[in-house]
């Protein structure tokens, strides 16, 4: 497997950004994190997802850690600081799943985990509380869902794969603004480019789309199936925190809502006026939602 590795001088200058980065190696690539908040307190897991990266987390990050929370926001491989492989056939959802695993439970060791997942960070987080819940103390989802192939995707997201797979380089700025409803900064869209300096680092983001399980028999329902079975009897603390204005995942919140024990008897709090990428439009609501909901664990 040919890795690119993003230059540090791609990073320099990002706003409202100051966390130095942190490296670990697992199944042969390098992935990057970054954390803030007390070394011994409660762990958040920020999981970002398609094509952003911890950035994204920036405003939620600041808000935990003033909240005594430890949060920490890694990289998913092919994207921000991490390595990034140099082939779409690279990636798979199998090979994600065990990367983030290996970052979280073997190199970091963390437990009594909260997971926050956007995107394909909820794919990947719902995917590593079902298969590993002593890990795990409680489940934030946020415009995501887990699919399992048996339900259509949306005509948006397939107009996103398909832009994804065939634009012989990719805006990811554009693509992460068009799934905002505030303006960013054009710093803030520098910084979503930042992790690729060419088309050539940009394998990661053609991939993803592909590797969501769109039919009963693709790669990853039957393990997705097997998670909403453990997800079926999950009692643990368990909330929703979706956008109002997300064409992607927002059918997603009742179905996470009513099929989640943990969820039940719970409010769950939709956060307006954002779109897709709500820790943009509302990062620091987001954060007193976390925040709050992680004070409250047993």
């Amino acid at each position: 497997m040919r890795v690119l590795r993003t230059p540090g001088e791609q990073f320099a200058d990002l706003p409202d950004f100051p966390y130095e980065p942190r490296y670990a190696e697992v199944g042969g690539v390098r992935m990057a994190y970054v954390e803030a908040g007390p070394a011994d307190g409660p762990v958040a897991l920020l999981l970002h997802g398609e094509p952003s990266w911890s950035f994204l987390y920036r405003h939620v990050i600041r808000v935990l850690a003033a909240a005594g929370i430890r949060a920490v926001a890694p990289d998913l491989v092919g994207f921000g600081r991490s390595d990034k492989p140099a082939e779409v056939g690279d990636h798979t959802y199998a090979r994600h799943v065990e990367w983030m695993r290996a970052l979280a439970f073997d190199a970091l060791d963390l437990r009594g985990v909260t997971v926050v997942g956007q995107d394909w960070g909820g794919l990947l987080g719902l995917r590593l509380a079902a298969e590993h819940p002593d890990r795990f103390a409680a489940i934030v989802a946020a415009n995501t869902g887990l699919p399992t192939g048996e339900h259509p995707m949306p005509d948006v997201w397939w107009e996103f794969r398909r832009a994804m797979e065939s634009a012989p380089s990719l805006d990811i700025a554009r693509f992460v603004r068009a799934g905002c409803r505030t303006e960013l900064a054009p710093a803030v869209l520098a910084a979503y480019d930042a992790p690729f300096p060419d088309a050539s680092y940009q394998a990661g983001p053609r991939a993803m789309p592909g590797l969501v399980p769109v039919t009963p028999e693709s790669p990853g329902a039957a393990e997705n199936r097997a998670a909403w079975a453990v997800l079926s009897r999950w009692d643990k603390p368990f909330l929703t925190a979706f956008s109002d204005g997300d064409p992607i995942t927002g059918g997603m919140a009742p179905v996470l809502a009513g099929n989640v024990p943990g969820a039940h008897g719970r409010e769950h709090p939709t956060l307006t006026g954002a779109g897709h990428f709500l820790q943009e439009d509302a990062g620091e609501r987001l954060g007193e939602i976390v925040a709050a909901f992680v004070r409250e664990l047993p």
